[in-house]
């Protein structure tokens, strides 16, 4: 019926009334339908491009890397500063093999797996490694006390002294004598006296009196002096010494002599 037909109102769809919309001077209601459709098909995109790039950073994180220790470095920092999951015992229990028994051991140069086990290091390396590790861990043996220097033994500056000083100096040289033959010499030539000489018998008037404890002519002296004493004739450790060597030659000891001799 064209009477019908001619005023029936077709059904339009949103679009078509945003754009009526638009036809009638309402530009501020067309725009933000348009824009609305734009942004939400957009914004999925966007998001998907984002969560690529948070995925392949972490990707970048997690992969596998080798790291070159430098002085200065510990374990526990090259696993803070590679934010290694499992901080420095992962990156210890990795590269064990190549580290060694002692985790606070690692050198400059040794190369590190970080989020990896480590290949093991060549045989000489690793052979050399485990002998460097085994000393620094070994027990250090501790040291005998030093031996302290022996006291150098010191004599009286008197008779008594002098003889047993003398004693020890014969027993060096196997020069046999005793104290007491020693100190009965000495007492009936000279009284203890290691300044006395005799300037009245026959070797002071030959020219080479007596002189000393023991009273000793220079030239038996000279002959019989022992190696380590004076040479000084009235020096009365020198000068017993050389009686007592003397005596031992001519008679066997001092000790043997009981008048002049």
């Amino acid at each position: 019926m064209p009477a019908k037909g001619k005023h029936r109102r077709h059904k339009s769809s949103r679009l078509t009334r945003g754009l009526v919309a638009a036809g009638m001077g309402g530009a501020a209601f067309a725009l933000p339908v348009i824009g609305a459709t734009t942004a939400g098909a957009a914004q999925p995109a966007q998001s998907a491009t984002a969560k690529a790039v948070v995925t392949a950073s972490a990707a970048a994180k997690k992969a596998p890397t080798t790291y070159t220790v430098v002085a200065g470095d510990s374990l526990a920092k090259i696993a803070q500063e590679h934010s290694l999951s499992g901080g420095w015992k992962k990156l210890y229990n990795d590269n064990r093999r190549n580290i060694g028994a002692d985790p606070s051991l690692i050198r400059p140069g040794l190369k590190l797996s970080i989020g990896a086990k480590a290949k093991p290091l060549d045989r000489a390396t690793d052979t050399a490694r485990a002998d460097r590790t085994a000393a620094r861990t070994a027990p250090v043996a501790k040291k005998a006390p030093a031996a302290k220097p022996a006291k150098a033994k010191t004599y009286s500056d008197d008779l008594d002294g002098w003889i047993k000083e003398s004693l020890d100096i014969m027993a060096k040289h196997g020069i046999p004598g005793t104290y007491e033959g020693i100190h009965r010499n000495i007492m009936r030539e000279s009284s203890g006296n290691p300044l006395a000489i005799n300037n009245w018998d026959i070797n002071a008037v030959n020219g080479t009196p007596s002189k000393g404890l023991l009273q000793v002519i220079d030239p038996t002296f000279r002959a019989y002096h022992v190696p380590g004493t004076s040479m000084d004739s009235y020096d009365p450790v020198a000068n017993i010494t050389a009686a007592c060597n003397y005596a031992a030659a001519r008679y066997g000891s001092i000790d043997n002599v009981n008048g002049p001799y």
